[in-house]
């Protein structure tokens, strides 16, 4: 079982993306069993609000339902309960070196590490473009299957 959790900054946006993205993919390629994927913030300041309506229309669009999913927060057991902490940028990295700072098992990294081309993905709350945020998501949703699955 190989176990996921994005992160972002309030789990409304980027992070509950990259959790139905990946659930997907998984889901299609027949590989659901073998995962375990959730998502969190590195914040309070939305827990217990549902997904972003941006992030649900653009999921909609694509045919990929969230529904139901509402935001929590990053727990100290979440080193232990998931293999992967895969963060959407620089400043949650920052944040979860913090709640956990000697991760001595090296699974905490930005999502978009696993690509060709490493870098934040840009948070659409202040962007508005969750076309742009979705594409990025997607890329490194691949780029992490292509990772743990080819090693």
């Amino acid at each position: 079982m190989i176990r996921v959790l994005m992160i972002c900054l309030g789990n409304i946006c980027r992070s509950p993306m990259a959790e139905f993205v990946l659930k997907d993919m998984v889901e299609t390629r027949g590989l659901a069993e073998h995962f375990l994927i959730s998502s969190a913030a590195t914040s309070r300041e939305e827990l217990g609000n549902p997904v972003h309506p941006g992030t649900r229309r653009k999921l909609t669009e694509v045919g990929i339902s969230c529904a139901g999913k509402t935001a929590r927060q990053v727990c100290k057991a979440d080193y232990e309960r998931y293999d992967w902490l895969l963060v959407m940028d620089s400043s949650n990295l920052r944040d979860m070196k913090r709640l956990f700072p000697d991760d001595p098992q090296k699974k905490i990294c930005r999502l978009l590490d696993f690509s060709k081309q490493p870098r934040d993905i840009a948070d659409p709350w202040y962007t508005g473009n969750f076309d742009v945020t979705y594409d990025d998501v997607v890329e490194g949703c691949e780029a992490f299957l292509a990772h743990v699955l080819h090693p």
